[in-house]
């Protein structure tokens, strides 16, 4: 991915501060001391990404079970990371983040799935898992009919939720459609809860692209720029309407799918209506881009 001038030395995508700096910026940032970054991984089903070291701050982005991280900083019951994926800089709790062990061999290929401590639907769950969570499989079971693939912890997912590592979705409108009526949540990445950007790079990742997170970001790196006609008859699914600060997705030439605060869901909405929605409080679209 060609990162445009404008994110070159983005905060939110490279780690310096005036004391401490990823050892990748020396030469391009000024601080006291720089660090390599200790690989590691997270913990937890969803960790919110936070710009400061606070509970009060809200989340910038989330981080799924599985993700690797770059940690530069463990103080105060916080670290402060680079998430692999997208290269988004942020504090998580320290209790989120762990050493890595066996890679990853499995992702979430569902919206919400739950984890059982054994093979059993009937059994009362451990945790729920997102779109999207990485996971390590050593084996499976059935019980009444029903396939299991068992955890390294023991516990169990139901099988047909999970697919291998590398094995990807066809059509990241498809995966975006899953999602629908998920809760819109400022900052949310995951099948609990997600914003209009989120929605783009998680169903993109299920498909096997990273793209980056914001809505600027994304306005500028994905795909090519596509020139719309004056009724916006041109667009086609896949396509992405990008206003300032929002981002929808073509589901056909007429309607969109978006994470949205004016429902706060995920939702289709006709085109032109959610053009003229939107142009009465905020504007017009800024560009249209077709991803590759």
């Amino acid at each position: 991915m060609t990162m445009p001038q404008q994110f070159a030395l983005d905060r939110r995508l490279h780690a310096f501060r005036p004391d401490l700096a990823d050892a990748r910026l020396r030469g391009k940032v000024e601080a006291e001391r720089f660090a390599e970054g200790k690989p590691m991984r997270v913990a937890l089903p969803v960790v919110d990404l936070r710009e400061a070291p606070r509970v009060d701050s809200g989340p910038q982005t989330q981080l799924l079970l599985g993700d690797e991280v770059r940690v530069f900083e463990e103080a105060d019951g916080w670290c402060w990371v680079q998430a692999v994926r997208d290269g988004y800089v942020g504090y998580a709790s320290d209790f989120s983040i762990e050493n890595p062990r066996g890679a990853p061999t499995h992702m979430v290929c569902v919206p919400r799935t739950f984890v059982y401590p054994g093979p059993d639907l009937r059994f009362p769950h451990t945790r729920a898992l997102s779109l999207g969570s990485r996971i390590a499989i050593t084996g499976e079971a059935e019980t009444r009919g029903t396939r299991y693939s068992i955890l390294e912890s023991g516990e169990a997912i139901i099988a047909r939720h999970v697919r291998p590592v590398g094995e990807h979705a066809d059509d990241y409108v498809a995966v975006a459609e899953t999602l629908l009526h998920t809760p819109y949540l400022w900052g949310g990445a995951s099948g609990f809860g997600i914003d209009c950007s989120g929605l783009v790079q998680l169903s993109m990742l299920m498909t096997g692209r990273n793209v980056l997170r914001d809505t600027d970001m994304q306005a500028a790196t994905i795909g090519t720029i596509v020139e719309p006609d004056a009724d916006y008859g041109n667009l086609r699914r896949g396509d992405l309407v990008f206003w300032k600060g929002h981002v929808a997705i073509m589901a056909d030439d007429g309607t969109l799918i978006h994470a949205n605060g004016h429902t706060m869901s995920v939702t289709f909405e006709p085109l032109r209506g959610a053009i003229e929605r939107i142009a009465y409080l905020y504007d017009y679209p800024t560009v249209i881009r077709r991803p590759d």
